[in-house]
């Protein structure tokens, strides 16, 4: 889990008004149905939104503020009348969705359905895999969650193999950001350690190090600074 070096922070008030500036200049939001609360650098958001699309883009939305420090989302997903759909035909959905999309090893992956909240589980080789099943079905109508268990099967790869692709992937993406950056690998689970001046940032650093060949986890320990 991220984490926040000490530093001087804005008011509470002062990051309120900044994120709900930033939810009404997302067109990906419906900003009037988010509620926003914030303790100590911590956000939370409340109140019922229309889609799980917009759910997410409520909270990339509030860690792209400068000074959130982390966000608690209690946002609740209300799917119009228009859109309901049965479990049952969610579960379709799913699988035709799975089926289409080229990056996507569906007869490796199993779904349950329960109340829209899709549960997806398997077995696959790599990060971008089980990244790409959970992407696909976000914007299905009806879905309200997805909970991605599918798990990253060994294959063998030496520790010092994939800290090397990786440490090779944040100097080509994150240019002066790997300088921050510490990489350990054990067991496929890399390990994230460092300072990052944002939420964008981590995530960059994040995913360089999740689509390395070999990564079955990552573990990110990194320490939010925007001061760095």
């Amino acid at each position: 889990m991220i984490t926040t070096a000490t530093r001087p922070a804005s008011s509470d008030a002062h990051l309120q008004n900044d994120v709900l500036n930033e939810l009404a200049c997302d067109t990906t939001v419906d900003a009037p149905e988010v509620g926003v609360q914030v303790h100590g650098g911590v956000v939370t958001l409340t109140g019922t939104i229309a889609s799980y699309p917009k759910k997410l883009a409520a909270v990339d939305a509030a860690h792209r503020v400068r000074g959130v420090r982390d966000v608690v989302n209690q946002l609740v997903v209300k799917i119009p009348t228009a859109w309901e759909r049965t479990d049952e035909r969610i579960a379709t959905s799913v699988r035709g969705a799975l089926k289409a999309d080229i990056l996507v090893l569906d007869e490796r992956i199993s779904s349950t359905v329960a109340d829209g909240i899709v549960t997806l589980e398997g077995r696959v080789e790599a990060w971008p895999q089980r990244a790409h099943a959970e992407q696909a079905i976000q914007r299905l109508i009806g879905v309200k969650g997805v909970v991605n268990l599918i798990s990253i099967v060994r294959n063998g790869a030496r520790p010092d193999e994939i800290k090397r692709l990786i440490d090779g992937a944040l100097r080509r993406q994150a240019d002066r950001e790997a300088e921050r950056i510490d990489v350990a690998v054990a067991d496929g689970v890399v390990t994230l350690t460092g300072t990052v001046r944002s939420w964008g940032e981590r995530n960059a650093i994040e995913r360089a190090a999740q689509y390395a060949p070999g990564v079955r986890r990552v573990d990110d320990r990194t320490v939010l600074d925007p001061m760095r």
